[in-house]
């Protein structure tokens, strides 16, 4: 009898303890001085979502910054998704998945962590997700953090405002705030990153060690960080994958796109008025189509948080001496196909110098073929070495060429290079065919290196064996090109990326 109260006891000993020990495997909570939060715990990684870092940008915070959340007290449940910023329905499917819900109230993020230990001080990795600053969203399976976490890295996605509600000028808005923001998405993102800033030790990470990544506009962005007075100080590192060398657009220019929106959704256009303005439907701002109707993808020139262009912020030496990876894709020329831009139409335009042109590409006969490579390396290989070049004067850089192909004929397109670094792989279901053997290497060696970079400053931590990443500078022109597998490449297309920078550089300076 007594052995039989004995173990009944023990049992009721071991059932207190190990309840909340389980209750805390399955449902982390995390106190942070933003208030208590409870996620769930997928395969060893705990993960956080739908945690707000700003107010919801309604009503008469429409257009304009950010505006801090008060602190709650009662424990958020973060184990879900938060609606995505309001967009066109069916571009982010092809662009990365399905962005679910869309609400103005939007300004939300995502944490990944091994373990939400206070005081750990991993290194941390803040994504800003691409899609032409129109689309996309932070909480997309394909940019799952769980990966990196594995890897000892706390991982922070977000989302950010897009298109007309993120990025926007007009006379009625300059009169309101003489001066003041445009760039909307931009100052979202140096929100969230002030709130890792304040909040991530609490999930396991360090403040003094955050490295923001993105791909296409989130990589554009990255450079706008970097470029910005906004934003000095809070991260150490960047990575930009496929940034874009296309302009960005004045003031005015972009007030001239804000009237004709106004006029479009039946306003008296450059005389609206900002409550006219701010009583529009979020939808159906985002749903507007037509020529002058966009400021995709570009940001706007001339306010605090982008006040010079980016490629002059670099050329000036005004960027964040932090170091930096930057690279790009065999076939990010894609894009311009998803645009509806016709390659072959672009040689034409070429005249006499597509002669020259050709000389640069042997074995390229084809015009559609040529104007694909031609577009590829004017937008984003020259832009890539450019950007390196330019920065290797203030900090460390290292450049990419992505190539890994699978089973498509021309090449690695634009964004294929994103579940390699998530190591999504298998989930995104976008490979074009079955995961490979070969598939979950590079996988592996992207994120080994990403993570690597994120730890260290450096992009070591491939397996024995691969190449040193040498970094690139002004006369080395080194890249390490990413394929089935890595290469070396000293000079990298130097002498056709050598023309076309210096053709844009003679462009520019006429304009």
């Amino acid at each position: 009898m007594i052995r039989s109260l004995c173990r009944t006891a023990t049992r009721a000993v071991w059932l207190l303890v190990a309840l909340p020990v389980a209750c805390w495997a399955q449902a982390p909570t995390v106190t942070t001085p933003s208030g208590p939060v409870q996620g769930r715990v997928v395969d060893d990684v705990a993960v956080f979502r739908g945690i707000p870092f700003a107010a919801p940008p309604v009503g008469d915070l429409r257009w304009r910054e950010p505006q801090a959340l008060p602190a709650w007290s009662e424990t958020r449940q973060s184990v879900s998704n938060a609606a995505s910023c309001p967009q066109k329905r069916g571009l982010s499917l092809e662009g990365g998945g399905d962005p679910g819900k869309l609400d103005e109230d939007c300004l939300y993020l995502n944490v990944f962590t091994s373990g939400a230990d206070a005081g750990a001080r991993r290194p941390v990795m803040v994504w800003i997700h691409g899609g032409a600053l129109i689309f996309g969203s932070g909480g997309l399976a394909i940019y799952d953090g769980s990966a990196l976490a594995r890897r000892g890295v706390v991982v922070v996605t977000i989302n950010y405002r897009l298109g007309a509600l993120g990025f926007f000028a007009h006379p009625a808005l300059d009169k309101e705030r003489p001066g003041g923001p445009a760039n909307f998405g931009l100052l979202d993102q140096i929100a969230a990153l002030q709130w890792v800033q304040k909040n991530i030790a609490s999930f396991g990470g360090d403040p003094a060690q955050v490295t923001v990544f993105g791909q296409s506009a989130g990589a554009q962005s990255v450079l706008a960080l970097m470029a910005s007075p906004l934003a000095t100080g809070l991260f150490r590192s960047a990575i930009a994958e496929s940034p874009y060398g296309m302009p960005s657009h004045t003031r005015a220019a972009a007030s001239t796109t804000g009237a004709a929106i106004a006029t479009k959704v039946g306003l008296p256009g450059a005389g609206a008025s900002m409550a006219a303005l701010r009583g529009i439907p979020a939808d159906r701002l985002s749903a507007l189509e037509g020529k002058g109707l966009s400021l995709a993808p570009g940001f706007v020139v001339g306010d605090r948080a982008v006040p010079t262009p980016l490629l002059e912020a670099f050329q000036r030496g005004r960027e964040a001496a932090v170091p930096l990876i930057i690279g790009s894709n065999s076939d990010d020329a894609s894009v311009a196909l998803a645009f509806g831009i016709d390659p072959a139409q672009l040689v034409q335009k070429m005249g006499r110098a597509r002669i020259l042109v050709r000389s640069y590409y042997p074995g390229v006969a084809d015009d559609r073929q040529l104007g694909r490579e031609v577009a590829r390396d004017v937008v984003f290989t020259a832009f890539a070495r450019r950007i390196a070049y330019l920065h290797s004067a203030k900090a460390p850089t290292w450049r990419y060429y992505f190539s890994r192909a699978g089973s498509s004929p021309n090449g690695a397109g634009h964004g294929a290079e994103v579940p390699f670094v998530h190591g999504t792989v298998e989930q995104c279901q976008c490979l074009g065919g079955p995961v490979t053997p070969l598939d979950q290497d590079v996988e592996r060696r992207m994120g080994d290196r990403w993570a690597a970079f994120a730890s260290t400053g450096r992009p070591a931590g491939s397996p024995a064996g691969s190449p040193t990443w040498e970094p690139d500078n002004r006369i080395r022109g080194w890249a390490l090109e990413i394929g089935d597998e890595e290469t070396g490449r000293p000079g990298f297309m130097t002498a056709r990326l050598n023309v076309f920078i210096t053709a844009l550089n003679l462009v520019s300076r006429k304009n």
